[in-house]
């Protein structure tokens, strides 16, 4: 009874651990609306040292001030797509968690249909090249006869 409970708190904590926010009370706005506008922009960037985590999400030093600078666009007077905008022009496309299908982007957003198509063809020549006719036909007459006697078929 003891092993379950522990496990069923070590299994809550866990799960409120990752629904924690790393934004911190010094970090807010005191604007409801502006906040709100804050938490959703900073689900859309990408935390550059964790890369899989949204600005949001992050703990590292480089989230926290980009929390700062996308609030600081905010009271200035930014629009959310000017806020985007101006971060993505400083820290590159990347630190978008979804980056817009432009000619700088074309290589990302293609290269998983790329590598299916080419796995798919590769397969299919694979299996072309593997049929049982197309290695009878690169014998000569005298083999295909010897392996139909060896089958025991009649010829």
């Amino acid at each position: 009874m003891i092993r379950v409970l522990l496990f069923a708190i070590v299994f809550l904590i866990a799960i409120g651990g990752q629904l924690a926010r790393a934004v911190e009370p010094s970090e807010r706005l005191a604007d409801p609306v502006l906040e709100a506008r804050a938490r959703t922009l900073s689900n859309e960037l990408r935390c550059l040292v964790c890369q899989n985590q949204s600005i949001d999400e992050s703990n590292a030093d480089l989230a926290h001030d980009l929390r700062i600078l996308l609030r600081q666009r905010l009271v200035a007077g930014d629009t959310n797509q000017q806020v985007l905008d101006y971060i993505a022009a400083r820290y590159g496309m990347f630190v978008l968690l979804d980056p817009p299908f432009e000619p700088v982007t074309y290589l990302l957003w293609l290269t998983p249909a790329l590598l299916v198509f080419g796995a798919g063809a590769l397969l299919v020549i694979r299996a072309h090249h593997r049929r049982p006719e197309r290695r009878l036909a690169a014998l000569t007459q005298e083999e295909k006869t010897r392996a139909s006697l060896l089958l025991g078929e009649r010829g």
